[in-house]
């Protein structure tokens, strides 16, 4: 292949991109800014300047029972929750509203009711829970936070309250009524027997506030597994990935039509009667189109680590593997568009659908892991699923050399694909 006339040709595409300045701010300002709004969102937590956000949850106490009191003091000193209380009307149009996630209500005579089932397991009360639809994750964190509270509060009252020792009482006198087998019920008797004793012996303990109820069996320590110890992810890493990406992509598209567009002016019919190979050409066009990828990227990803402290915590050597795989699979995406492409006005309609499901369902807006399971097995397919956690894995995973093998070669497949379909279909005239 010739190398005077193929580095004429890139360095012709290079002056004419750089010469256009809509193009070189929608490469490198663009995708800097929407990534620094993703980032800035998806960090969440993991910022230390950053307070964890709170589940809005609004109560609505009907019983007004010692055990209801109870469920409102444990929601409220837990960090989870926002919690505010209301009556059921306005809890039910905070939710409706979407200025609350969920609404619990807690019926009149919960207590009584919830203090019976406890030992009996006579017909358990229900709690009603009105939930935002849009955040069902939410709401089932709230169910199983509310699960902790309702039953240490239920059960410090049975056990050292007067409620509990009321409901032993009755319960024991109303056991023949029950209609249980006599086996079982002379279990269930001296199981209460045992529990008013143990009334007695509490009574000091509950009087200085030691009886908490039943309460966890456990504790949790929690560690981030990330590249480094005790550093919190850097939720900037992974939207500089995904949004370098997207923007790589719709520039190489926007070269793509330029081709087109050249080639509706005729140039490459003029540049056919040169001594100059397809081959060659088109070999000129996706280096030109690689450079500029890489330079989005690298451009990118430089900011990222200068102003957001993302670093790469795997392999240096195998993040710009990905990096170089991943703007060559660009380049040659933006030459397939203009190889199938029919007219500059068409291709444009379609390269931006397809960049925009590329992106999407490769992660790069959101982490895989949220989509359904059989989502993630067909993303494999999607070439921004591969760029995209490669870029992850030698950043904030610092997973290695080994991990940037299976992305580079997958987006090297790619683009093997997307350049071997635009070789064999270009057209040098308009049809």
């Amino acid at each position: 292949m010739p190398i005077t006339p193929l580095v004429a040709m890139v360095r012709k595409d290079l002056q004419l991109f750089f010469s256009d300045r809509r193009a070189v701010i929608m490469s490198f300002a663009v995708p800097i800014a929407i990534a620094s709004f993703f980032g800035a969102i998806f960090s969440g937590s993991s910022n230390r300047n950053t307070d964890n956000a709170k589940i809005p949850v609004v109560i609505v106490d009907q019983d007004n029972s010692v055990i209801s009191n109870g469920i409102m003091a444990g929601a409220k000193g837990d960090k989870t929750f926002a919690l505010t209380t209301a009556t059921a009307e306005v809890a039910r149009d905070q939710v409706r509203r979407g200025k609350t996630t969920v609404g619990v209500i807690i019926p009149k005579g919960f207590g009584d009711a919830a203090g019976k089932a406890f030992f009996s397991g006579a017909d358990k009360p229900q709690l009603e829970l009105l939930y935002d639809p849009s955040h069902a994750m939410e709401l089932a964190m709230v169910r199983g936070i509310l699960t902790e509270h309702v039953m240490q509060a239920v059960s410090r009252e049975m056990f050292t309250g007067s409620s509990g020792k009321k409901v032993v009482d009755d319960t024991l006198k109303d056991l023949d009524k029950t209609g249980m087998p006599p086996a079982q019920q002379k279990t269930l008797r001296d199981m209460l027997t045992s529990v008013r004793a143990f009334y007695d012996q509490q009574g000091g303990a509950a009087a200085a506030g030691r009886v908490p109820g039943v309460t966890m069996p456990y504790a949790v320590r929690e560690e981030a597994v990330t590249a480094r110890a005790n550093v919190a992810y850097n939720g900037y890493a992974h939207s500089f990935a995904g949004m370098g990406i997207q923007f790589l992509l719709f520039a190489t598209a926007s070269l793509g039509i330029e081709v087109l567009l050249e080639r509706q002016r005729g140039l490459w019919r003029r540049l056919r009667s040169a001594p100059v190979s397809k081959v060659t050409l088109l070999a000129g066009k996706t280096l030109s189109m690689t450079i500029v990828s890489l330079m989005t990227l690298l451009v990118s990803f430089g900011f990222a680590m200068v102003v957001f402290r993302v670093r790469i915590d795997g392999s240096v050597i195998g993040f710009f593997s990905v990096a170089l795989a991943c703007s060559l699979m660009a380049a040659t995406f933006g030459l397939l568009i203009a190889a199938l492409g029919q007219t500059p006005q068409a291709a444009r309609g379609v390269s931006t659908l397809a960049v925009l499901l590329m992106v999407m369902l490769g992660g790069a807006w959101v982490p895989t892991f949220v989509f359904p399971a059989w989502l993630q097995q067909i993303t494999v397919v999607v070439p921004a699923r591969w760029a995209v956690d490669g870029l992850d894995a030698m950043t904030w995973r610092g997973v290695g050399l080994s991990g940037a093998v299976g992305p580079t070669v997958a987006l090297l497949g790619f683009a093997a694909l997307f350049g071997f379909i635009a070789v064999t279909r270009f057209r040098w005239e308009e049809a």
